[in-house]
């Protein structure tokens, strides 16, 4: 069994195989990264932990106890765990992810060549036993004719005895003609013969074999990974079993009846016995009825004991509120005693010395340098930073500090390069890309909430901006608003939290191409609903006529994820015949979406209130305006894949557009697959995509048909009377739309070819616009 030898027919399988193995891989990858995650974190925690012991008090000084120094190699076992889980991490890291990572990257490029040969030599073979074959059949079936004719007007000529010889001359050169066609389409037709069994004998094989052995390959590598990070994870490695062997030893050294052996023998008590307190008898020789050691209970003392008893309580718990108290005033006074010291050591420091301006305005600008001036005020700044978090915290003893109503002289947050507003966690972990990498976004999920996102030690980290007691901040000092806590570490580089070590270093800067305020654009009349929230007619401050896409507040974070991939996919392109992106606001929620008005609506609502006044001939230019639209984004590799007439729009000045690219995408290999059905537009969507989830321009093509099937119907819904099931299924048995009423012949073939079952016997979209330019300008 192989490739070569079963699976001649199985193209599409084949592709779905490696489809379905890259989205395998990449799962393994995304499982494997969170592994070493969490193999880190684990490792920081045991750490965590033991530093958290003092060791000082688990070791007895006075004797030797077997107890703490189980307790102690526990403690001391933990940290090797911990060292071992961080560099298995730190392997795994390396070893099986780097791999797995760059095997997914070589079988990528195995199914793009696998793809590009096939294309070839399938291609090669169409041409040989079919399109050359065809041709000459054409031909052979137009000289019989031409020779039939031949022969009928030599025939009436011996019948008149009219110019025979000239009659007889043709009727040769027919046949002549004929016989030569025949010997090229009988050696045509052996050579057809010869390439198809080639092909299927031996080119295509060799081909698939190939396949099959890198293939195999690849699962041999994959093995390989498999097994090293078996090996990496074992928690029956030596190392860790011999962690547990000897914390289990130690446990072992553990004797309850000689723990205390080493004790007794240390604080043994002598032999000479202490006289004891006793009750003084003598106090009872002038009294009879008082005994010695007996509490005398009777009708005169019972009111007194059951006193003494609640005073007793009473004041055993008010002792135990002053020994907290005290302990409080202790930890205040050392506090107190810490920060009176700094603030005198400074000020020692400083003793008669001007103190610095922040700006020496009578400075002669030349004598100092702008670099400077820089690092004075930084170090200034700085300074200002660690006072002011000082003298913040015991704000009862010290009152509110001058430092806090300083002014601060800063753009808000909205206008911060580094903030890009509410943006989804995905686009914004597509930004970050090295060492250091930090943007603030609104959260999504909460909005309100800000998030710092940050690429550290290879990982795209999210950090929650606290703010609590109107302070902004992380862990540390807390800030009076978002810039300045992102300045103090971005300038300070002071850690983010301590245990993730993380520091900030290049902050990433918004496209402000793109980007609008909210405020920029004045929303206006009601135009209609879409798929993520109402879509409105607006006005820009430059009074430009704008339609504003809205995404609701509440939808899902995948949602607005897609609502935005419109715009990332808009912001490149630029055509008469594609809607133009104006901008999109993503400073805060909801998100808009700005895109030039188009004052014609829809063309589907556009051909069914016109279809009494369309003519053929503009029917044809709103044909080739789709055409060369699509044509364009064909070549920038992006595939639609929801093109019909409800999602493109009509100008006032009769242009049509491509809009709708909320399902798009944008790839380097011009094929994007996807799984499910859900909201696909059944009746427009080719058979690969519906069958394996293959989307390409070759499927655009299909719905390209739909979309002319449309137009020259003047906007009946395809496939009229079936269900989406009964036309997907018929269409699978080889039924094909009849043509509309009116619709031209040579439109109607158009279509015909476009629904083409193999995607590669399709039309380009190039090739689509040159006909219908060149059938328009038969009409005019």
């Amino acid at each position: 069994m192989g490739f070569g030898s079963d699976l001649k027919n199985s193209h599409e399988a084949v592709l779905k195989l490696q489809d379905w193995e890259l989205r395998l891989l990449e799962t393994v990858k995304k499982f494997m990264a969170l592994r070493i995650k969490s193999d880190k974190e684990y490792a920081s925690t045991l750490q965590n932990l033991c530093n958290q012991v003092d060791k000082e008090s688990t070791i007895q000084v006075n004797y030797v106890s077997n107890v703490s120094k189980s307790w102690l190699l526990m403690i001391q076992q933990t940290e090797q765990l911990s060292r071992i889980m961080k560099t298995h991490a730190e392997d795994l890291n390396s070893g099986p992810l780097h791999k797995l990572t760059m095997m997914i990257k070589d079988k990528q490029q195995v199914k793009k060549s696998y793809i590009a040969v096939h294309q070839q030599i399938e291609a090669e073979m169409i041409k040989v036993t079919k399109t050359e074959l065809e041709k000459l059949k054409s031909s052979y079936r137009q000289l019989i004719k031409e020779m039939n004719s031949a022969k009928e007007k030599y025939t009436e000529a011996l019948a008149k005895g009219k110019e025979t010889e000239k009659a007889k001359e043709r009727y040769d050169k027919a046949t002549m003609k004929l016989h030569v066609l025949h010997n090229q389409y009988v050696l045509a037709l052996k050579g057809a013969q010869l390439h198809q069994n080639q092909y299927y004998d031996t080119t295509l094989p060799l081909l698939l074999d190939s396949l099959q052995t890198m293939q195999e390959e690849m699962i041999k590598a994959l093995k390989g990974i498999f097994d090293e990070y078996s090996q990496i994870t074992s928690l029956v490695t030596e190392e860790i079993v011999n962690v547990h062997k000897e914390i289990q030893m130690s446990v072992e050294q553990i004797d309850p009846s000689t723990e205390y052996n080493n004790f007794i023998d240390v604080h043994r008590t002598s032999a000479a016995k202490e006289q004891e307190v006793e009750f003084d008898t003598s106090l009872l020789e002038e009294n009879e009825n008082l005994q010695a050691n007996e509490i005398m209970w009777n009708n005169l003392t019972a009111e007194s004991l059951q006193v003494n008893i609640v005073l007793l309580i009473s004041q055993k718990q008010t002792l135990e509120e002053l020994k907290q108290s005290v302990q409080q005033l202790r930890c205040t006074e050392a506090k107190f005693t810490a920060q009176k010291e700094l603030l005198e050591q400074k000020v020692q420091e400083n003793d008669g010395k001007e103190p610095p301006p922040v700006i020496n305005y009578e400075e002669d600008a030349r004598s100092v340098t702008s670099m400077e001036r820089k690092e004075r005020v930084s170090k200034l700044e700085s300074f200002r930073h660690s006072i002011a978090g000082l003298i913040r915290g015991p704000k009862s003893a010290f009152g509110s500090s001058t430092f806090e109503s300083m002014p601060t002289i800063e753009k808000p947050l909205t206008e911060q390069d580094w903030y890009h507003g509410a943006i989804p966690r995905i686009e914004a972990q597509d930004l970050l890309k090295q060492q250091g990498d930090f943007l603030v976004r609104e959260s999504h999920g909460k909005p309100g909430e800000y998030v710092l996102s940050v690429y550290s030690d290879g990982q795209r980290r999210h950090f929650i901006i606290q703010y609590v007691d109107s302070l902004y901040r992380f862990e540390g000092t807390g800030f009076s608003n978002i810039p300045q806590l992102i300045d103090h570490h971005f300038t300070t580089k002071q850690v983010i939290t301590k245990k993730s070590g993380v520091v900030l270093l290049n902050p990433i800067v918004k496209d402000k191409k793109w980007i609008l305020n909210h405020e920029d654009v004045t929303l206006g009349e009601l135009l209609g609903k879409g798929n993520f929230g109402e879509v409105y007619k607006g006005i820009l401050k430059d009074k430009t006529a704008v339609a504003v896409k809205t995404c609701k507040e509440d939808l899902p974070q995948e949602l607005k994820i897609k609502f935005l991939q419109e715009a990332k996919i808009l912001k490149q392109y630029d055509h008469p015949n594609i809607v133009k992106l104006i901008g999109v606001c993503t400073q805060r929620q909801p998100i808009y979406i700005i895109m030039e008005l188009i004052s014609g609506g829809d063309f589907l609502s556009y051909l069914r209130k016109k279809k009494d006044e369309l003519k053929t001939k503009q029917l044809v230019k709103f044909s080739l305006d789709a055409a060369s639209g699509m044509s364009y984004l064909e070549s920038k590799k992006c595939i639609h894949r929801d093109l019909a007439a409800r999602n493109c729009l009509v100008s006032e000045n009769n242009v049509l557009k491509i809009s709708d690219f909320g399902m798009s995408r944008q790839e380097d290999g011009g094929v994007y697959s996807s799984s499910g059905l859900k909201q696909i537009p059944i009746k427009w969507t080719a058979p690969e995509a519906l069958n394996y989830g293959r989307y390409s321009s070759e499927s655009d093509v299909w719905s390209f048909g739909i979309l002319l099937w449309e137009t020259f119907s003047l906007g009946v819904c395809p496939y009229p009377g079936m269900t989406n099931q009964q036309a997907r299924e018929q269409v699978e048995r080889g039924y094909r739309m009849s043509a509309p009423q009116y619709c031209p012949e040579e439109i109607f073939k158009i279509m015909m070819r476009c629904w083409d079952y193999k995607p590669e016997n399709r039309p380009t979209f190039s090739e689509l616009q040159k006909e219908l330019s060149v059938f328009k300008k038969k009409l005019t």
